[in-house]
């Protein structure tokens, strides 16, 4: 790297300066002599020459010390020097100019990230890649920069980045190991340094001590009163062996007995942040470390007031929650991680204790206080509400101790809002798991009756022609049945157990195909506005689901802008608004923008629904996906209008936010993963063209074949019997998967042959799935055409079977017929 310094001679001709001054000379007599043939004036050219020459004179004086004094101040770097410097032991150090380069590098640089590659281009995973680049640019804009932590090499680092130089042009980079502190450690080096020493001189002992009684480390005063010699060592000696008790309970040290000062003690349980974080087993007090103060009850050290400042900078210092209060359960301290488990957010503690917690709460905790500031200590716990979760109730401990003055009782608190809110999120996935796999089987079972109720509805209706007294009776219990079939459906979408459709599609073409419907249900005082991006990726997904989804919101939004959905004290809006449906181009770098712990980062075509209604409170906002949960008014709405659309959206692989403000307006946004066209895409679109032509070749298969029908429920079975049968089919039937392999094994013997096996999924003894794996150990060829209620893609991936045929349930005589049709003319 070469760098530009001043040299002696500031114009660089490496000329003896009295050169310079002839020509200066010359220069001035030649400009005098001039002067004087154009004005013939002798004295004036005189006076001229003498004048420039003095100020010629002046100016080299007053301008070559500064250059010299330049020239001086700067040296060609030695970067050598520069490297010597930053060899530092463990830290990595590196410095790069502003193209990028790397100008000089330590060596545990280059022993751990290599000199191939400068900073920030070190080849880490991606989200490490992006975060150096961005601390680079802040370093570069703001002077420096920090990130932490940075993994590489199977280590944490913490990065410091720091801008340097004369023109400020080159970053220096310093990696320092990352090294998570241990609790107890903290504590051995605090109890066996100066804070040991401190409190020593204020005749406090102090001792670290194992859950098995065994000594950590003490300071020296402990040491001294509890073996006679300053310089034993006691790490690894039973800490109760030391003392012994008298009669009325006083403790002793047993090498003075009671001739030397009793002794009071305090004790702190030390647990790890971290597990105290998680509740695990390893905070419990009775499985951690202790640390131990024992202050004399006589002598120099009798008024117990002189520890209690240095007891008070102890306990700060350590992470868990705690306090002391005094015989009168009034608040003597209370450390920083005490005050922020509680959620109390001034410097100092409330006057007592019962300030913290909810109204119910208040004479439980201050009788527990009062009873172990009474009592002849020990410890226990008690469950309380905080003013600030009261929905959350937490475990405060409390410790009655003895020999602190006005201190009496101890009360720990951890801080559990982490915990409590993954407890919630918990409770609250497997509580929708678990409605979800009730609506599901609802839906299943209830299914099964529809098709019983539509099946018969069709027999019905082929024996009576329009204008029949019963005609019009049967269609109106047929269309109620198929209303009842789409709140069916709609349980299914909840459960994400519905059957799906999907097709490579735009959204817009969506949106134009449902937009003229929209405006009809939104009416006149509502206007619908649709906006679209340009260079859309494409979708896969159910356009048929993906209009209920539309249709949803819509609805939702109506009521909202008209007053029909107000309700939790939200005053009515304006009857009247606008609904805006969008779709937005979104890539890659816009979600990693974003920030989302859900979003994963990708391509993704949004379409967002927004409307001016009167919003959502934020209360509410987090269980408005919830089955049966709504925000209108009693008797209005079924609460499973959103859960519908969040099924759908998460079964197309999609994912929907919600974001709402009272009194302007809710704003659902659906993200959808861009579609890349692959081969399996062009073959679903030539099945789909082959299928347009199906209605021609079925006619070949009105004259029957033979189906061996498998149901278990009675009257779903009869009901495609009868519809087979008027079709031509030949049809054996069983009623269950035992039967249907019994009734096979017949035809067999008999030298007969089934061109189908017709079957429900779910039955008792054998289901279809297990059956139709025996029956393909006897007939490989023979397709199996499943019934059932639930999605087709969960049972395909759970069933695996080759020539598998779905028919979905609630079915009628036309569909069932179809369907058998379309699998036999593929054979």
């Amino acid at each position: 790297m070469s760098v530009n310094t001043l040299t002696a001679d500031p114009a660089g001709s490496g000329q003896p300066r009295w050169r310079g001054a002839l020509t200066v000379a010359f220069a001035v007599l030649a400009s005098a002599l001039v002067l004087w043939l154009a004005s013939g004036q002798v004295v004036a050219a005189l006076a001229y020459a003498f004048g420039v020459g003095c100020l010629a004179v002046a100016l080299s004086f007053a301008v070559r010390p500064r250059e010299a004094a330049e020239t001086s101040d700067f040296a060609p770097p030695d970067w050598s020097v520069t490297h010597a410097a930053i060899e530092r032991g463990e830290e990595a150090t590196a410095i790069i100019d502003r193209a990028g380069r790397l100008a000089c590098a330590n060596a545990r640089f280059a022993e751990c990230f290599g000199i191939g590659a400068a900073p920030p281009r070190l080849g880490l995973e991606g989200a490490q890649n992006e975060a150096l680049e961005n601390a680079a640019r802040a370093a570069w804009r703001d002077g420096k920069a920090a990130l932490e932590p940075v993994i590489a090499n199977d280590r944490e680092w913490r990065l410091e980045i720091e801008r340097a130089g004369r023109g400020q042009d080159f970053l220096i980079w310093r990696f320092a190991p990352l090294v998570r502190r241990d609790p107890l450690q903290d504590v051995i080096s605090h109890v066996r340094g100066k804070v040991g020493q401190a409190l020593g001189r204020e005749g406090i002992q102090i001792a670290a001590v194992a859950p098995d009684g065994q000594i950590h480390a003490a300071n020296a005063l402990f040491v001294a009163r509890a073996t006679g010699e300053t310089e034993a060592d006691v790490a690894g000696t039973d800490f109760v062996g030391y003392f012994s008790a008298d009669e009325q309970e006083r403790i002793f040290y047993a090498r003075e007995g009671t001739r030397g000062a009793s002794v009071r003690m305090l004790h702190v349980p030390i647990a790890d942040p971290e597990a105290v974080a998680l509740g695990s087993a390893a905070a419990d007090p009775a499985q951690t470390a202790s640390l131990f103060l024992l202050i004399d009850n006589q002598g120099g050290v009798g008024d117990t007031r002189t520890g209690i400042p240095q007891i008070e900078a102890l306990l700060a210092r350590l992470p868990l929650g705690l306090a002391m209060t005094d015989r009168d359960g009034r608040f003597l301290f209370a450390n920083k991680a005490f005050l922020r488990a509680a959620g109390y957010d001034e410097s100092g503690p409330p006057p007592y204790p019962s300030d913290l917690v909810i109204r119910e709460d208040k004479g439980a905790l201050a009788d527990a206080v009062r009873r172990f500031a009474q009592g002849s200590g020990g410890a226990g716990d008690v469950a309380v509400r905080l003013r600030s979760a009261p929905e959350d109730p937490v475990s405060l401990s409390l410790a009655g101790v003895r020999g602190l003055g006005e201190g009496a009782v101890i009360l720990s608190l951890k801080d559990s809002s982490e915990e409590t809110r993954l407890k919630r999120e918990i409770a609250q996935a497997t509580k929708m798991q678990a409605v979800g796999q009730l609506a599901g089987g609802v839906a299943h079972d209830f299914n099964n009756v529809l098709t019983a109720i539509i099946g018969y509805c069709d027999l019905m209706l082929m024996r009576h022609t329009p204008g029949d007294s019963d005609y019009d009776d049967i269609q109106q219990i047929r269309a109620n049945s198929n209303r009842a079939a789409s709140l069916t459906r709609q349980l299914l979408a909840f459960s994400r157990q519905q059957t799906l459709r999907p097709e490579v599609l735009q959204l817009p073409d969506v949106v134009a195909e449902i937009s003229t419907l929209l405006k009809r249900l939104l009416g006149e005082k509502i206007l619908l506005e649709v906006t679209h991006d340009r260079g859309l990726g494409l979708v896969r997904a159910d356009p048929v689901q993906l209009e209920q989804v539309l249709l949803n919101l819509a609805v939702n939004a109506r009521d909202a802008m008209t007053g029909n959905g107000a309700s939790g004290g939200i005053p009515a809006t304006k009857a009247g608004g606008v609904l805006r449906l969008k779709t937005k181009k979104v890539t890659a770098g816009d979600v990693r923008a974003m920030k989302s712990e859900i979003l994963p980062i990708g391509d993704y075509t949004a379409l967002i629904v927004e409307d001016t209604g009167h919003g959502i409170p934020p209360a509410q906002i987090g269980k408005i996906f919830e089955p049966f949960f709504t925000t209108k008014e009693k008797g209005k709405g079924t609460g499973l209008g959103l859960s519908t659309v969040y099924g759908i959206v998460k079964q197309s692989g999609g994912f929907i936010f919600a974001e709402s403000e009272v009194g302007k307006g809710t704003r659902f946004s659906i993200y959808f993963p861009v579609h890349v066209p692959d081969a399996a895409d062009v073959a679903e679109a030539a099945a789909a063209a082959t299928a347009a032509k199906l209605p021609a070749v079925r006619k070949q298969w009105s004259g029957g074949g033979r189906v061996l029908l498998v149901e278990d429920e009675d009257t779903v079975r009869a009901v495609a019997e009868r519809a087979l049968v008027r079709q031509g089919y030949e049809v054996t039937t069983a009623s269950d998967g035992e039967d249907g392999l019994e009734a096979l094994g017949r035809a067999i013997s008999a030298g007969e042959e089934f061109d189908l096996v017709l079957s429900d999924v779910v039955m008792p003894s054998m289901d279809g799935p297990a059956m139709a794996r025996e029956i393909r150990m006897l007939r490989p060829e023979l397709p199996v055409l499943f019934m059932s209620g639930y999605a087709e893609e969960q049972l395909r991936r759970e069933i695996d079977i080759p020539n598998m045929y779905f028919l979905a349930k609630p079915f009628s005589v036309a569909q069932i017929c179809t369907a058998v049709e379309d699998v036999l003319k593929r054979r």
